[in-house]
């Protein structure tokens, strides 16, 4: 098994190293990574249902979709992650467990007591640092799974915030669970790149990693590639989603509009705004410019630069009007 110690930081480099080494390399692989703050969503997830969006866009943190289901994990660079992937038998290539095991050994010879949990969770105390999802592509898997080490938890806590009542939709839901570093249970401080290094080691000792890889220029320029064309496109992240149906309220001086839009693969393909902020048909024939637009504030804000919306709402700008269309 091929061993690979990745530094890059771009989670859109890194969700495409993974396919590309899924798709086109032979050999069984394990790689250790770390991203800049980032969200990384399920392949079967509708992303805005799953972010703070108003937080994620005032931050610059990346959203990435990536290839496996489950549910969305927020990433900085206390958070290690682990992937392998490895060629297994027809009928026995999901296995939470077998993936999970070297990583509760190395942190079982370091005194803490982490178990498996549920499906696919590692837990300390009942307090969930691992969440993990497969992707199964031909004959080879693809496990890959998340570590807290000294994460940001309030930045991963307000990332995640989400109102559940604004998007109806048959999306795969994300369950949150109360979170932990592992650097708090350990019996001397570490750093997370040590933490890397001895998890390297024991997977080289342990488990059959007899060679270390490095990524060639003719690797980083397909992944760079893969990166450019699908990870790092609204039309992965966002347009990817199943088709759903958005509702809210906004309210200023005692008054309301209420917002219902129906999208599909990202895009407003129906869209009703009416309520007592409106003046005279200002509702219709603002949703009758923004049919066919992306669901997305860029988007929306191009589309409606023309308009004065302050003169065809009362008490709302066009900053809240547009903010509250998420």
């Amino acid at each position: 098994m091929i061993c690979i110690q990745n530094h890059h930081t771009d989670p859109y480099f890194n969700l495409a190293a993974e396919e590309y080494l899924l798709k086109n390399f032979t050999a069984d692989c394990f790689m250790l990574w770390r991203n800049e703050p980032s969200i990384i969503v399920g392949k079967h997830q509708n992303t805005l249902a799953e972010v703070n969006l108003g937080y994620v866009l005032a931050n610059n943190i990346k959203i990435v979709r990536r290839l496996s289901g489950g549910g969305t994990v927020f990433h900085d660079p206390g958070n290690l992650n682990f992937t392998f992937i490895r060629e297994g038998e027809e009928g026995k290539l999901v296995d939470f467990r077998k993936f999970t095991t070297p990583i509760l050994e190395v942190l079982h010879h370091l005194g803490v007591n982490a178990v498996f949990e549920g499906r696919n969770n590692l837990t300390i105390n009942g307090l969930k640092f691992s969440g993990n999802a497969e992707h199964v592509y031909k004959n080879r898997t693809l496990h890959h799974g998340t570590l807290l080490f000294s994460s940001v938890l309030s930045d991963l806590s307000q990332a995640l915030q989400v109102n559940p009542t604004k998007y109806t939709d048959k999306a795969v839901k994300s369950v949150r669970s109360e979170v932990t570093n592992i650097s708090g249970h350990l019996k001397h401080p570490m750093k997370v790149e040590e933490f890397s290094e001895l998890i390297m080691r024991h997977i080289r000792e342990n488990h059959g990693g007899d060679q270390i890889y490095s990524f060639t220029e003719e690797d980083s320029k397909a992944i760079g590639r893969l990166r450019d064309e699908k990870y790092s496109c609204w039309e992965w992240n966002f347009g990817y989603s199943p088709k759903y149906d958005f509702r809210r309220e906004l309210a200023a001086n005692n008054q309301r509009t209420g917002i219902h839009i129906r999208a599909e693969k990202g895009v407003i393909r129906e869209i009703s705004i009416t309520g007592d902020l409106l003046h005279d048909r200002a509702g219709e024939e603002i949703a009758q410019a923004l049919l066919g637009v992306r669901h997305d504030p860029e988007a929306i804000s191009r589309r409606l630069s023309e308009w004065m919306l302050n003169d065809h709402f009362t008490g709302l700008t066009k900053k809240e009007f547009i903010a509250g269309m998420f």
